[in-house]
């Protein structure tokens, strides 16, 4: 197959055109379809008379080792919002993925997309490293499929440069994400904006 047939099967399935970006475009990779149920959900209200809750009343958890020696070191709630993509690419403020993210203290990451269903491909993996005082950048790799998961839209890269804040509770920056035909150097699709993620420890409500 050429690579101009599979550039064409990629943009049909992530719904793009040449001169245009959806303004559902989604990650772990960028698809469009119609908008799903996953866009509009929410961080589960915490239980305070749940029993765990109940077991750990007047406890304060230890920092992880590991967090100490890489602050940046675990797990987040994330949300991408559209930022600066002109008039062909989704409009400012638009969501384009939330979901849940870890930082390893390895230099490795796993991202678990939130708007992404499962066949489409919602789990993808990067690597990081500490650019400066709590400054870090993401290199992260996905392999995006079509909604039904047949039809292999290409690998995409998305980056991340993040400022961890200085009480560690959270983070925020940029980011980009640019989807690759199935030859992995044809670009279909590219948009970027901001990213904000919030830390969660075992006492987060």
């Amino acid at each position: 197959m050429n690579i101009r047939l599979q550039a064409a099967i990629a943009l049909a399935a992530i719904g793009f055109s040449t001169v245009a970006i959806t303004h559902e475009a989604r990650a772990c990779g960028l698809t469009s379809g119609s908008t799903s149920a996953a866009l509009h959900w929410s961080m589960p209200a915490y239980m305070p008379g749940s029993r765990t809750a109940t077991a750990r009343a007047g406890q304060s958890a230890s920092p992880n080792e590991m967090q100490l020696r890489a602050p940046i070191t675990g797990l987040y709630h994330f949300t991408q919002i559209a930022e600066g993509n002109g008039p062909s690419g989704p409009p400012d403020g638009a969501l384009i993925d939330q979901g849940f993210q870890t930082w390893h203290a390895d230099g490795t990451e796993l991202m678990n997309s939130g708007v992404r269903n499962p066949p489409s491909g919602n789990f993808c993996m990067g690597v990081w490293a500490k650019t400066g005082p709590r400054a870090y950048e993401l290199n992260h790799y996905a392999l995006a499929w079509d909604p039904t998961g047949t039809v292999f839209v290409g690998p995409a890269n998305i980056r991340e440069n993040v400022t961890l804040s200085s009480n560690g509770n959270s983070m925020s920056g940029s980011f980009e994400i640019t989807q690759y035909a199935p030859d992995g150097s044809t670009i279909v699709a590219h948009v970027q904006g901001d990213v904000a993620g919030t830390r969660i420890t075992v006492d987060s409500n």
